[in-house]
Formats: structure tokens, sequence, C-alpha cells
């Protein structure tokens, strides 16, 4: 394909002095997306993207398949309250996931499934996002979250279940805020962030504090602020009530650090509004969480000591490390991940979830003792989420299931036959094509082993093809087995898709993380260039055919994957990217990343962030891979400056395949419409197969 013609946008008079170093930035003016020559430039780059990209082939039999393939639909594990439980599903013509209630059956009747929050009937541009949701203790309310246009900007409400009117709301500012209800629904402990007019200019997304809210009363004047004030004003904080409402448990992070300070306190013997916190954790470098069981007892799930994790149990009223005693030690192999208590039956029992090399497993374990006595028969090699159980007690456990080629579905464990059954399953029909999935191990530059999972038709090695590399590498999140539309029409049409499980991940613990995170996160970016390389080597595909794909820390990965092995890759899809890793800090959320990547106001750390940024190594006359930008201008997570700045240099520098940017209104970094998530796809999955060589339209 011939080089399109770009628009113009290098200013070469801006240059600074960062710690003693020259660092120029000739494209800062695009940060400005209310300019006047940055709207202008946007809309060239809109122009040139659609001249590029609407006439691929393959996009109407793309758009087809991947629409049957989504329309699986999903649904969630079940959250029991009493005989009454909630749920999510998405049915194959919704383009939102919708929260439902099954009401218990009246005397002689039957269970009555009813929507409570439909998103595409609040919003029928299908840009509202129900963001989370709690129902009280005794499941007669629900708190809820709202937001629009992708922004994140969650409102709160309350809802009656039982008539579906709202009570209360909205409440403004609380993004991520956890609801903690007390006994009765009259009250709730929750997180908000200041008002604007109380914080510095340029702060507005931090200083958040924890309060006490009476349910019908005014959040701005009669709220009781019982924590946060004079902390770190990027902290983030937990906080729940015990079953019993006797314990209050609230956590506070930097940011999105490894770590956090917990502690406990009695509300039996202190006043709601200002409970009297007993130090559980302070100062350690650990991240630790505890919940109050049944039984009384206080279950620490810890990774102090244990960077795979462990279980520890004590007694609430002495919380202090050293009383702490392990349940479930640490598993030399296997990443501890989730846990629930079955306690009606003779001998009470705790599953305990695990990822083995990314791998999910169930264990079982004497609740007294911790000793393991068995395992949950799981319905394959994929991942399982969320185990739940009956607030009440019971014996019964659900789980969510799914792999490379198995739609999410719900599977319920009784723990009194040793059973295993599917309670729901994804709600629509779908053909799936064949497909194998392989965990490769290979060998980073330094000698560690890391792992991929390789997708592929059961004739995949019959000689090297077009592939999609994907990676994520950071914040501790594992990437594990999972239905995809985009893998499996990418694989359907003869391509390879693989997933990298990188260090700066969780699939192998904390240590992992940390080996990925701050001075070393090089070797995030060389554990990706060796899966290309061994890839290459395996005759899975050829650097010619291989293209790689990543999104927000991804997009990291693949901006310093270009920038620093051109003539690895063939093509790359990068979206909603941090690539300016000298001024990220600066814009959307990313002064509470500075405990991941470093602060460039430190001069040690600066020359870590500035050894990789991309926006700063792009280097004219070099062929760099064909690259599609996706931003999406309601993103307030990663500001779409990167991917402008980044977009710009590279069409200034490039001699190789075309440079695009995909520049998307009214969404965001999260949630979207599955509508839009098909566009997104078509548009991505399109550009890669022109530039790999795969035919995707017959």
């Amino acid at each position: 394909m011939s080089r399109p013609q770009y628009p113009s946008a290098r200013r070469e008079d801006l240059v600074e002095d960062v710690h003693g170093r020259r660092v120029p930035d000739p494209y800062r003016w695009l940060e400005d997306p209310h300019g006047e020559e940055t709207k202008t430039w946007l809309t060239e780059q809109d122009e040139l993207f659609h001249q590029e990209v609407d006439g691929l082939p393959g996009r109407d039999r793309l758009r087809a398949r991947i629409r049957e393939l989504l329309g699986a639909g999903m649904v969630g594990s079940p959250v029991w309250r009493g005989d009454r439980h909630f749920f999510m599903r998405r049915t194959a013509d919704q383009e939102h996931a919708v929260l439902y209630t099954v009401d218990p059956p009246a005397e002689g009747g039957a269970e009555t499934e009813r929507a409570l929050i439909d998103p595409m009937t609040l919003d029928p541009s299908h840009t509202t996002t129900l963001d989370s949701w709690q129902p009280d203790k005794e499941g007669r309310l629900l708190s809820y979250q709202l937001s629009h246009g992708g922004d994140e900007e969650s409102k709160l409400y309350i809802m009656d279940i039982a008539t579906g009117e709202t009570v209360e709301g909205p409440i403004e500012r609380c993004r991520y805020t956890p609801v903690a209800w007390l006994p009765g629904g009259e009250a709730y402990y929750y997180v908000r962030r200041l008002p604007a007019d109380q914080v510095p200019a340029g702060e507005e997304q931090y200083h958040r504090r924890v309060y006490l809210h009476r349910v019908g009363t005014d959040p701005e004047t009669d709220d009781v602020m019982i924590f946060g004030e004079g902390l770190e004003k990027t902290n983030y904080y937990g906080v729940g009530v015990s079953r019993d409402g006797n314990w209050l448990t609230l956590s506070s992070s930097q940011g999105t650090a490894p770590r956090n300070d917990l502690w406990i306190a009695d509300l039996r013997t202190s006043p709601l509004e200002s409970p009297a916190l007993e130090v559980v954790q302070e100062g350690v470098d650990a991240e630790t969480g505890l919940h109050i069981g049944r039984d009384g007892r206080a279950y620490i799930f810890t990774d102090r000591d244990a960077p795979r994790s462990r279980l520890c149990v004590t007694d609430p009223a002495t919380p202090s490390h050293e009383t702490w005693h392990d349940l479930i030690p640490e598993d030399p192999e296997a990443v501890l991940t989730d846990f629930a208590i079955l306690d009606d039956l003779d001998r009470p029992i705790l599953l305990a979830g695990w990822t083995r090399h990314a791998l999910s497993e169930i264990s079982i374990h004497d609740l007294a003792t911790g000793e393991r006595i068995g395992e949950v028969p799981v319905p394959g090699l994929g991942s399982i989420g969320g185990i739940g159980e009956r607030p009440e007690g019971g014996h019964e456990a659900w789980f969510v299931y799914s792999d490379n080629t198995t739609p999410v579905s719900v599977h319920r464990f009784d723990a009194r036959t040793g059973e295993i059954s599917l309670w729901a399953s994804a709600p629509g029909a779908v053909e799936v094509p064949d497909v194998e999935a392989t965990q490769v191990t290979y060998t980073s530059y330094d000698g560690t082993e890391v792992r991929m999972i390789v997708v592929a038709r059961p004739d995949g090695r019959e000689g090297p093809r077009p592939a999609i590399l994907y990676g994520y590498g950071g914040f501790n999140i594992p990437l594990t087995p999972a239905y995809s539309a985009t893998t499996l029409a990418w694989v359907e049409a003869g391509g390879v898709y693989v997933v990298a499980n990188l260090r700066g991940g969780s699939e192998e613990g904390e240590d992992w993380h940390r080996a990925g995170m701050l001075d070393k996160k090089q070797n995030v970016f060389d554990d990706f260039h060796s899966a290309a390389e061994k890839l290459i080597a395996d005759g899975w595909t050829t650097a010619e055919q291989l293209a790689i794909a990543g999104g927000s820390n991804g997009g990291l990965l693949v901006g310093a994957a270009i920038t620093q092995r051109p003539d690895l890759y063939a093509a790359a899809v990068c979206s909603a990217p941090l690539l300016d890793m000298v001024r990220y800090e600066k814009f959307g959320l990313g002064q509470t990343w500075n405990v991941e990547y470093g602060s460039a106001e430190d001069p040690e750390q600066f020359e870590w962030l500035y050894a990789y940024s991309p926006y700063h190594h792009v280097t004219e006359g070099v062929a760099y891979p064909a690259t599609l930008f996706t931003v999406f201008e309601s993103d307030t997570r990663v500001d779409p400056l990167h991917a402008r700045k980044m977009c710009a240099a590279l069409q200034h520098a490039a001699a190789g395949g075309p440079i695009l940017l995909r520049n998307e209104a009214q969404v965001g970094h999260g949630s979207r419409a599955i509508s839009r998530s098909v566009d997104l796809t078509v548009d991505t999955l399109a550009f890669t197969a022109a530039h790999t060589g795969l035919t995707v339209d017959g």
C-alpha cells in the first residue's frame, strides 16, 4: 500500500530541561482537545482513517460473524439475600447487560424474574452504563451507580427493590465507590470525592473520603466524614460491614499500589459516626483484606510473606499480625485468588480458588483446620471467577466459568453430594469454530520462563499464519482464558491468536507483578519480544505476518514494542494507550499510577520512564509497523492526548505502513454498547488482516 498523505503537525521549538536532560515535545499542542488546530487535525485524521479502512476487504463478513459470536450473550453469578437473588444477563439482542432479581415464590406459586435496571430503557442512545450495584443485607434496598457517555463519573442511587422506585439519588462524585450497608438498610458507608471547589485546580479526580450516609438525608449537608482527612490525595478506600453489623473494616491504598493499610472497628462499642479503628496492618508492603465469617473468626486474605497469597484466621478483637495463623498456606506454584465458606454441613468446608499458570482450579478444605480434603470438578482448563455463597450460610456455592471456546456460564457446587451442575448458561446459541488452545512455555531475555496461550485451528501447525500477539503486563492483572469473539473470528479465518502472560500481571503472584513494574518495566517488553521470537522460531508465524495488540497499559506495551523492535512486527493496534511517560501524571488518573510506573518528578524515576517512553523514542526514517491507534473522547482514565501525540510523531517519522487514528465519541475507557464493540472490532481486525496477509472475505 502507498504511504498516505498525513496532516502536518510538527512544531520544532518546544524543548524542556528535565533533570538536566533536554526533552523535545514537538506535538504538545495536541494535548489541548479544545484547540481549533487540534479539532482540525482530528477531522483530517478521521477522514484519513475512513479513506484507508472503510474499503478494506472482508468487513461485511467480519461484522456478521462477530455479531453472531457475541450473540451468545452473558450471564453472571447470583448474589443472594435470603430467598431472593440478583444477577446480570445480556441476550443477543441487548446492547448492555441487564440487572435482574428473582423474587421468592408466593404460597403455591413460582419464582418471579424481574428486570431491575435496564440501561437501554434509561438511555435510547445506549451510552448509559451500570457501573456497580449492591443490595442491602435484607434484600430490600439496592444501591447502584450509573455513568453516561463513557466518562465513568458514577452517580449513586438507591432503589426500593419491591417496587422498583428510586428512594434517593443521584449522589454525585461517587466514582469507584464501595457501598457497605448497615443492617436494616437505614444507613451505609461509602466513598466520595470532595467537591471541586474544595481541592486545588487539576486535582478534581482525587481527594476521596469515607462517609456515613443515612438514607433519605441530604448527602451535601448531613453526611458524616469518618475517614480520609489529611491522607494522600490519591488514596483509594475500601469499606465493609460484617453481615451481623458488628464489625467495620476499612482499607486505604495510595493509588494502585500493591499494598494497603487496614483497620477494623467494633461497631457494638463505638459510634457509627466515629468508629474506634484498630490497626490490622499499617505501613507494611503487602496487600491484605479481612472478612468476618459467620463463625465469628476474621479471615485474612494476604500476600504478606506470601507472594502467591495465603488465607489466615484470627480473632477480630485482636487482629494484629502477631495473632494470625495460616488456614490455607501459600502454594509454591498456584496463586490463591478467592474463597467461600460452606458451613451447613456436618463437616464445614472452605472452597479455595486458585490459578495455576493462568488456569483455574478449586480445592476443598476443612474449615476448622484448613486440611485439603478434595477438589471441585471444574468444567475444563479455563477461568473461574466470583465463587459465591449464601450470606446466611449453606451447602451451595456458585461460580462463573469460561474458556477460549465456552461463553460465560454459571455453575453450582453442592457440597452435600460433591456434584457440580450447570446453573445458568449463556442465553444465546452460537456455533463456535473448531479451534485448539495450546499453552507454550518460552524463555525471556534474562532466562525467566514465561507462558502464553496460542489459539489456532487444528491445522494451524501446517505453516506460518498471520498472527495477533496480545499482552498487558501490569497492575497485577492476570490474562486468563476467556471466550472472545475477536479471537474466534480471527482464528476461524485462518489466523493465530496469542495471549502472553507477561511479568507485571499476577499470573504467578505478586513477585511476578513486581518483576514488571517501576525500574523493572523493561522486563515486560522483553517478555513480549521473546514471545514474538518464539512464535516465529516455532513456525506459527513470521515477522511479516505478526501483529500486536493491547489497550491501556497494554497500549503502552504496544507503543514500546514498535519503537524498540519495529523489525519484529508487521502491524499494531494500540488502544487507549499511555505513551508520553514524561507527562502522564498530569492527565486523567495518572497520579494514581506513579506507584506502578514511577514519577517523572523524581530524577532517578524519570530516567526509568524516559528510557522506554514510546513517544520519546520515535526516530525519523524508521519503517515502523502499520499502526492503528484507537481512542475514546470520554476516556477519563487515560487521556487520548497520548495517542494523538504519538500518532503525529509516527506519521512525521515513519517510512513504513500507514499510521492511523480512530477517534470515537460518547464512549470511554470501560464498558460500551455491543454495537459499538462490533464496529471497533471490525475496524481493528480488518486493518490487522490487511497488513498481515489474512484473507477474511472468503
